[in-house]
């Protein structure tokens, strides 16, 4: 008996110990199952942190971009602002000049624009009057010899091509220019280069000695040398080409209409080179 309740007691102790080495296993199991759930859900919340990183650095960076381009057009929009609202001009006339030049044949001088990125030139045709070589002087002092391309008598204008890539000078609607609008003149009177006046426009569509109504009446103050130059409103636009003054009247200068201005330069082109240069 003593020995059956001791073999009793051992196997009791024996199914114990396995019960035990079977938990411990379960648990170790569990546990493990746990660790790795816990390791994958882990590897999953880091992946969709990058994601997520990734599209606010992406979105980051278009905001970034944006701004640079709000930037850059708010420094014009406060050139305007500045010009519309004073006599300050500053910012206008520091961005319009890069496409003006002076014209300059060997017996007289004047002023052109450029209306093209690749260095077509406009001016009044009667600069180039009597001349035969054409240099254009630019604002960095580079004098470069211009190519005569055609001219329109009636309008006055001729066109010009130097070599090199440009910043051209816009044409504005001349259909939308108000009577008493601010602009400035910028040309070379009496041989003192890139000097600008400023004036207002006082007329729009006068008729000139040619019968077309096609001359803003402005008094901003133009000299000889002004001739073939921008007459630029408050968006630094050219609105007008600097064309004659009456001589007898105080401040009463003329300039063609850049309406009038683009359809000359493309009836020339269309002549001249079998292509429209304006749109």
């Amino acid at each position: 008996m003593i020995l059956e309740r001791d073999n009793n007691i051992i196997l009791l102790g024996v199914i114990f110990l396995f019960a035990i080495v079977i938990a411990n296993s379960f648990f170790i199991y569990t546990l493990s199952e746990k660790t790795n759930t816990n390791y994958i859900l882990l590897n999953q919340k880091i992946d969709t942190n990058q994601l997520d990183n990734q599209d606010k650095i992406n979105e980051l960076s278009t905001n970034i971009i944006q701004l640079k381009d709000k930037v850059g057009s708010l420094d014009t929009s406060l050139d305007e602002l500045k010009a519309s609202t004073s006599a300050d001009f500053s910012g206008i006339i520091e961005n319009s000049v890069k496409s003006i030049v002076t014209i300059r044949t060997d017996v007289a001088q004047g002023t052109g624009f450029i209306i093209t990125n690749n260095g077509y030139v406009i001016t009044n045709a009667h600069v180039l009057a009597g001349g035969h070589n054409i240099q254009a002087l630019t604002s960095n002092q580079e004098e470069i010899n211009a190519k005569y391309i055609g001219y329109d008598s009636n309008l006055d204008v001729a066109l010009l091509k130097i070599p090199g890539d440009y910043t051209p000078l816009m044409l504005g609607n001349s259909n939308n220019i108000q009577i008493g609008e601010k602009v400035i003149a910028i040309g070379n009177p009496l041989g003192l280069q890139f000097s600008a006046s400023e004036g207002i426009v006082s007329a729009v569509h006068r008729t000139g000695s040619n019968n077309l109504p096609a001359y803003i009446q402005t008094d901003a103050a133009l000299n000889p040398g002004n001739s073939g130059g921008p007459l630029i409103n408050t968006e630094g636009e050219a609105i007008g080409m600097n064309n004659f003054k009456i001589g007898e009247g105080e401040n009463l200068g003329f300039a063609i209409e850049s309406n009038y201005i683009k359809d000359s330069v493309n009836r020339i082109s269309r002549l001249t080179l079998n292509q429209t240069l304006l749109a």
